[in-house]
């Protein structure tokens, strides 16, 4: 599985101008071809605010299961582990199946998405 970290700010424009939208777990691209992603909520750590980086979560994603087994708590952009606050951008992670070894022969899945992402996003 190939995973792709897509912004809480980015889902709400795409499902603001009819593009895509998140329906019972799912990532469901309205785009010719459609098609429905695995989605599950998750976190980009953008920045530290106070306190060490000790668990090298700048620049990570990681889903709220993986933020639970942190003892982490999250609250709206920030999150805190322990005595240490960081920036987060508040998302999902979309789960597609990995490009096939053959380059002429690409998965439809991962072709589809990408192209949304690529061709839908501006």
């Amino acid at each position: 599985m190939t995973k792709l970290f897509l912004s809480q700010t980015q889902l709400e424009e795409w499902a603001l101008d009819d593009k895509a939208d998140l329906r019972e777990g799912k990532l469901v691209v309205a785009a010719e071809g459609g098609g429905a992603w695995p989605v599950v909520p998750a976190v980009h750590f953008v920045q530290l605010v106070s306190g060490d980086d000790t668990h090298k979560l700048v620049a990570r994603v990681k889903t709220e299961e993986q933020l639970a087994k942190l003892g982490a708590e999250q609250m709206a952009d920030s999150v805190l582990v322990g005595d240490t606050a960081y920036e987060v951008v508040p998302g999902y992670v979309a789960e597609v199946t990995a490009p096939a070894a053959d380059p002429k022969k690409p998965s439809s899945e991962t072709d589809l998405l990408a192209a949304f992402i690529l061709n839908k996003m501006g």
